[in-house]
């Protein structure tokens, strides 16, 4: 008997609980991995969870698309920091986290053997969740500022391709992509009849004078532009697993047939926190993304005196600086090296797409 299907034998080894092996094996090692917050939530999200106690029909189950208090937040946060309406044309989907998200707008719109275009370096999951739905992630390197390559991404197109991903503020680079390159990767899109995946989980945390800019809101976007968004960074909410997909009105049944038959609504618990987390004042965000950016400016401060030996973009977004080292050694030996000999824990770039050394 053959123990596990062939689509699972094809993903990538899971990195992240790798190297928490290792760091359990080290104890003491100080992990630079995995993106994780160092705060949590505000206080209005445990006020809000009060509410299971004094409300006993949300012990049911809730509508599949999330709960309607928490949409209509949504609606209005999207509406007011990124010009992103949601109206006929366009609903949003509550999910359990953005990578769920991610894997169901692909089930959504694929099929097996057809194929999604990821600049690289990509996010890891996102390869892996394609390779999970028979879906071939197509590799486009980026240029030297890990911006997108807009000729390289059109020359890759097929008549399989079925979308291009964007994911800006970038994990693993930190790059933020310019407006002028999103603006050309939307029309491209529409162009050619493909989705434009837009990952925006990182869209609170821009640096210096540098903006964010949400595809789904430039003009014409709305058809074929689903927007991804979640609520693990900016709020310390990562186990809470919230997230949110704004997608075309076309793919919303799809959407709520998935969701309904993988969990039938998103944790009633976590939805009440992530409501109040939307409550809370803007000052308390701000506060946290400051200690961010205060972090970031230490971190660089720290990496210019390597400079004989690193080299590293700008890291305008997210909380990532992404590492080039000077000679050859593979990615994977050394993460497990710095975690034995120096205790610290970084995550390899060959989970990114990127070659071993």
């Amino acid at each position: 008997m053959r123990p596990t299907s062939a689509r699972v034998d094809a993903v990538q080894p899971a990195i992240i609980p790798q190297v928490a092996e290792w760091i359990r094996a080290h104890p003491g090692t100080i992990s630079l991995g995995q993106g994780v917050a160092g705060y949590g939530p505000p206080p209005e999200a445990w006020e809000e969870l009060e509410r299971l106690r004094r409300e006993p029909m949300l012990h049911r189950y809730q509508p599949v698309g999330g709960f309607p208090e928490l949409v209509e937040a949504l609606q209005r946060r999207l509406s007011r920091r990124l010009g992103l309406t949601v109206g006929p044309r366009r609903g949003l989907v509550v999910t359990a986290g953005a990578n769920a998200a991610f894997q169901q707008v692909i089930l959504a719109i694929c099929d097996p053997g057809d194929e999604v275009l990821l600049p690289v370096p990509w996010f890891f999951n996102q390869e892996m969740a394609l390779t999970l739905a028979n879906v071939r992630a197509v590799p486009v390197p980026c240029d030297a500022r890990h911006w997108p390559d807009v000729d390289a991404l059109a020359n890759a197109v097929t008549a399989r391709t079925r979308a291009i991903v964007t994911v800006s503020p970038n994990n693993p680079t930190g790059a933020v992509y310019p407006r002028s390159d999103l603006l050309a990767i939307n029309t491209l899109c529409r162009e050619r009849g493909l989705f434009h995946i837009s990952d925006e989980t990182y869209e609170a945390f821009t640096h210096d004078d540098v903006r964010h800019e949400s595809p789904g809101a430039f003009p014409d976007a709305t058809e074929h532009t689903i927007s991804l968004f979640s609520f693990s960074k900016a709020y310390g909410f990562a186990s809470w697993r919230i997230g949110y997909a704004v997608l075309p009105a076309t793919l919303h049944l799809p959407m709520r047939a998935i969701q309904d038959t993988w969990l039938i609504c998103p944790p009633v618990a976590s939805q009440l926190a992530a409501l109040g987390c939307l409550r809370a004042p803007d000052d308390w965000l701000e506060t946290r993304l400051a200690e961010v950016r205060a972090t970031r400016v230490r971190v660089l401060e720290g990496l210019r005196e390597l400079e004989s030996w690193v080299s590293m973009g700008p890291a305008d977004g997210a909380f990532y600086v992404f590492l080039q080292l000077a000679g050859e050694i593979d990615a994977v030996e050394l993460t497990h090296r710095l975690i034995v000999a120096n205790g610290v824990a970084v995550m390899p770039g060959t989970a990114f797409g990127l070659n071993s050394t």
